[in-house]
């Protein structure tokens, strides 16, 4: 099969991941290009733009690769979502460098077949600036009710809307997680901050800047570093948490040095892993997906 494309460089984090994904699913499937187009409502042509980021991926183009190739699309659509609010935050910094050209102006990106919607004023903030801005506690702001017969004014509290649909965007980010985008931190842990010369308790969950023991053992036939089971879970630059420790663990098993086992994807864990990729004829992208976990367990 011949390889892929270098995706652009100017694709958002999530756009990357999706792309990746729609890839490993077209490879595993062994159709062509070809013969998606046979079976899907999309051209040849637009497949191959689609796959190698030349153009978005259409939400229903997503919904029927994953259709074609036996799979559930629930992940794959949430990825896609994700994907989508990232390149509107980008294309709402590149409307801010520019003069608007009457009401309804502005070159807003569209997928194919879908008419705009109509937008309220209140909801005009991209909605992922929630996600990679701090929540912090709402402020509280007194609100006076009119003056009614027989009763005294009431101090209420209000919360921004833009604010509440943030906290919604992140719960869905959190419980998708690290399913398979970006975080790469382990399920149900906290990340924290180790302070320097502090004592790490057994249960304490992932603390950022730790340095972790490896202890590569075969267990029911796989090597395991006691850190994580995954053989699924999607590590690239960034991620973090104890999936990214098991990786670097074994990694370091293997004779290909990470860096310090400290759950932190950095260039040096990647190099890591295109190397090992390369020597076991995997696809040389230095992101840890099911192919990887999978040589990495043997």
């Amino acid at each position: 099969m011949p390889r892929w494309k270098e995706l652009p460089a100017a694709l958002t984090t999530s756009e990357h991941q999706l792309l990746v994904q729609l890839r490993r699913l077209k490879d595993h499937s062994d159709l062509s290009l070809a013969a998606l187009a046979g079976r899907t409502s999309y051209s040849r042509s637009s497949w191959e733009r689609y796959l190698n980021g030349k153009k978005p991926v259409p939400r229903k183009a997503v919904e029927e690769l994953a259709q074609v190739c036996g799979t559930d699309p629930t992940r794959l659509v949430v990825l896609y979502d994700v994907a989508e609010r990232a390149r509107a935050k980008e294309a709402g910094r590149a409307d801010e460098v520019q003069e608007p050209e009457g009401p309804g102006g502005g070159d807003a990106r569209r997928e194919e077949g879908r008419s705009p919607e109509p937008v309220a004023e209140s909801a005009t903030k991209p909605v992922t600036e929630a996600v990679t801005e701090p929540v912090a506690e709402p402020v509280v702001e007194p609100v006076v009710e009119p003056l009614r017969a027989g009763g005294p004014r009431r101090a209420g509290r209000t919360v921004p809307l833009g604010r509440a649909i943030g906290v919604a965007v992140v719960a869905v980010a959190v419980a998708f997680g690290a399913g398979m985008l970006a975080s790469g931190a382990r399920s149900g842990t906290e990340v924290r901050e180790a302070r320097p010369g502090s004592t790490v308790a057994a249960d304490a969950g992932y603390l950022r800047g730790q340095t972790y023991p490896c202890e590569v053992r075969r267990k029911h036939g796989e090597l395991r570093a006691g850190h994580s089971g995954t053989r699924e879970m999607l590590l690239d630059i960034n991620s973090t948490g104890f999936d990214v420790v098991e990786a670097q663990c074994l990694l370091r098993e293997k004779g290909f040095d990470p860096g310090a086992t400290d759950g932190l994807y950095d260039e040096r864990a990647k190099d890591a892993a295109k190397k090992f990729q390369q020597a076991h004829h995997l696809v040389v992208d230095g992101i840890i997906g099911p192919d990887t976990w999978r040589e990495l367990r043997r």
